[in-house]
């Protein structure tokens, strides 16, 4: 499953990059982020390789984070990968006239099992609501300084 995501960030874009690199900002604005670790590479750089462990109720999962491209301010390419999936993420960031920021996702979602590639084919919906969500909540963090935190 292939799709797209834009959205509006009312910051000027070295801010919001200094916002969106920040692996300390994240809790604020990913809902369920427990904790992350650094596994190897330098930090950041292309190839590196991070751990995200992830709870929401009962449900605990973790996603390996692997840096495939990386060209500041510009570009920041990613493959996610956890059981059953298979994720390529494509970010683009945009300076606009008005001195906002554009980011623009692209993102592949491959199954990787037969109970995902079901999942997928019957709500494939919920995979991009969860991905809008996230870009949404870090709107709110980046522009009004809104944390996910506070609906924990």
């Amino acid at each position: 499953m292939k799709y797209i995501s834009e959205i509006l960030i009312k910051i000027p874009l070295k801010e919001f990059l200094d916002k969106l690199s920040n692996y300390n900002n994240m809790k604020y604005w990913q809902r369920g982020l427990e904790s992350y670790e650094h596994i190897s590479g330098e930090p950041g750089k292309l190839g590196a390789k991070m751990k995200f462990n992830y709870k929401f109720g009962n449900y605990k999962m973790y996603l390996i984070e692997t840096i495939t491209h990386s060209n500041f301010p510009n570009e920041y390419h990613v493959y996610h990968d956890t059981e059953g999936i298979h994720n390529i993420h494509q970010n683009y960031f945009e300076e606009t006239p008005n001195g906002y920021t554009k980011w623009t996702f692209k993102s592949e979602c491959i199954p990787t099992t037969f109970s995902m590639r079901a999942k997928m084919l019957l709500m494939p919906w919920l995979y991009k609501k969860q991905i809008l969500k996230y870009l949404e909540d870090f709107k709110n963090f980046a522009e009004r300084g809104v944390s996910v935190l506070n609906y924990a």
